[in-house]
C-alpha cells in the first residue's frame, strides 16, 4: 500500500510538472526551441516576424508624440529579450539531445528551472520597461496594448506566451 502510494505521488508529481513520459521525447513547449526548418522559416524570417510584431504594436497604440519618448526603451526591451530567447534556444537545443538520450530527468528538471528563471527576469525587466508608456496610454490604448504586447510575445503559430528572436 505504500509503495502504491509512493508511486502515485510520483506520477502526480511528474505530471503537474509537465514531465509525463511523452514530455522527455521533447522540451516542454514554452521554452522548446523551434527549429530553422520548423514552417520552412529560417532564423532571418524569424526575425522579421519579430520585427512586423513590434512595428504592429506601436502603430496600433497610435502614439502621441509625448508618449513616443518613452517608445524606445520598450523596443529596446523586446529586441534584448527576443535575443536573450533566441540564445537560450540555441543553448536549449544542445543541451536537450543529451538530457533525452540519457533519459535524465533530473538534468531536465534543472534546465527547466533554469529556463523559467530566466524568463520571469527578462519579463520583470520588460515590465519595467513598458511601465513609463503603459502608465501614459489612455485605456483604448491600453487595452490595445495588452493584445498586441501578446501577439508580440507569443511565438509565430504557437498559443503560449514566448519571446523570438530566431523563431
Amino acid at each position: 500500500m505504500r509503495k502504491q502510494l509512493l508511486t502515485m505521488m510520483s506520477v502526480a508529481m511528474f505530471a503537474a510538472a509537465g514531465l509525463s513520459g511523452t514530455a522527455l521525447a521533447e522540451p516542454p513547449a514554452t521554452d522548446q526551441p523551434a527549429k530553422a526548418e520548423d514552417h520552412g522559416f529560417s532564423p532571418e524570417d524569424r526575425a522579421a516576424f519579430l520585427d512586423a510584431r513590434i512595428a504592429a504594436l506601436k502603430a496600433g497604440l497610435k502614439l502621441t508624440p509625448a508618449q513616443e519618448k518613452a517608445w524606445p526603451a520598450l523596443e529596446a526591451a523586446l529586441r534584448d529579450v527576443g535575443k536573450a530567447r533566441a540564445d537560450r534556444a540555441a543553448d536549449w537545443r544542445e543541451k536537450w539531445e543529451d538530457i533525452r538520450e540519457h533519459h535524465n530527468v533530473i538534468e531536465g528538471l534543472r534546465l527547466r528551472s533554469q529556463g523559467l528563471a530566466t524568463r520571469g527576469a527578462e519579463l520583470g525587466k520588460l515590465a519595467d520597461a513598458a511601465k513609463p508608456l503603459f502608465d501614459s496610454l489612455d485605456e483604448a490604448q491600453k487595452h490595445r496594448f495588452g493584445v498586441l504586447l501578446f501577439h508580440v510575445l507569443k511565438p509565430h503559430g504557437h498559443g503560449h506566451w514566448a519571446m523570438h528572436g530566431d523563431h
